[in-house]
């Protein structure tokens, strides 16, 4: 008798990294994560430089193809298995060096929620001797950004959070713990620490993150300038420069796009009619929440809907079609 293959270590290999985002990112260029803040991209030949800039704590990791990145005035090569973590408010430069038809550039890229950092490094504070947000040295100024290697435990919890996504069921209960496990693997790396500590202490000692908090929690109630410079003890217009610094547009703009993804998320979870999601997210008037999410995304909510309905049935079907010939 010959020993059964473990299903996780079958699993865990580069090629079913790169078999998973080839799947899922049918389009050249960006293609939709299925998740708040995942992005996923395929180039089948190289790409001019491009200036780009993440406002949030950001990890990008790549499958196959190569890119090279520019940040901190450094120049490096982001190779297969290999991730990126950017800290927020940061300009990079990015420009994809090996693609091709045949064998496409693979990535994604994720945003990573400032609170679930900060309670993942807290449960492991006992842990270790650096910690994201306690250290008694500074942080470097100079390190935004980092380059890792994907070791087995990242690429695994990097799947199964990748696959939870096409069911509505798994996207909902099992991708947040995928997620945090994520966050976890990668906070084993002591120069991720210093740079959430960095983004942290900045954080901290700014008051346009209280309000974003703010804005954040109170999505669905009427949000002025006025009210939120109030709240920042400041006046509206040295509110507005201060905020515009630091997250490079208006409060405005920033509610709007806030509103909108926060919207997009809603309708992934597909619980929900489009008038009661607008209301949801804040708006008063559903057709002027189609029109601004039209602009935003260059389609109505009610053609997003059923893409993404489309999207998961196809999983589904494909996932049936899988078990039946494995029967």
């Amino acid at each position: 008798m010959t020993n059964a293959l473990n299903p996780l270590e079958f699993r865990v290999t580069p090629g079913d990294l790169v078999a998973e985002l080839k799947q899922r990112a049918p389009k050249i260029g960006t293609n939709d994560g299925l998740w708040p803040g995942l992005t996923i991209y395929r180039f089948d030949a190289p790409a001019a430089p491009q200036w780009e800039e993440v406002r949030e704590l950001h990890l990008c990791v790549i499958a196959q193809g190569r890119k090279r990145v520019t940040t901190d005035g450094l120049s490096r090569s982001y190779d297969p298995l290999t991730y990126l973590a950017i800290s927020d408010n940061l300009p990079f430069r990015t420009e994809i060096v090996e693609a091709s038809p045949a064998k496409p550039f693979l990535s994604f890229g994720l945003m990573l929620d400032h609170d679930l950092v900060r309670q993942v490094s807290s449960d492991i504070i006992m842990e270790r001797e650096t910690t994201a947000f306690v250290s008694e040295r500074p942080a470097d100024p100079a390190k935004h950004s980092f380059v890792s290697a994907l070791d087995r435990d990242m690429m695994d919890a990097i799947l199964r959070f990748l696959r939870a996504l096409p069911s509505a069921s798994d996207r909902r209960v099992l991708a947040p713990v995928y997620l945090k496990e994520i966050v976890y693997r990668a906070l084993q790396a002591e120069q991720y620490t210093r740079l959430v500590a960095r983004a942290a202490s900045e954080s901290a000692n700014n008051p346009v993150s209280a309000i974003i908090a703010y804005v954040h929690e109170h999505l669905g109630e009427p949000l002025s300038v006025s009210d939120l410079a109030e709240r920042a003890f400041m006046s509206p217009s040295a509110f507005s420069h201060l905020f515009r610094d630091v997250a490079g547009k208006s409060p405005y703009q920033f509610i709007k796009e806030m509103r909108l993804n926060k919207a997009r998320e809603l309708l992934i979870e597909n619980e929900a009619s489009i008038t009661q999601i607008s209301k949801n997210v804040g708006y008063r008037s559903t057709s002027h929440f189609i029109n601004e999410f039209r602009d935003r995304y260059g389609m109505t909510p009610r053609a997003c809907s059923d893409a993404l309905a489309g999207r998961e049935q196809a999983a589904a079907a494909a996932e049936q079609d899988a078990r039946e010939r494995g029967a």
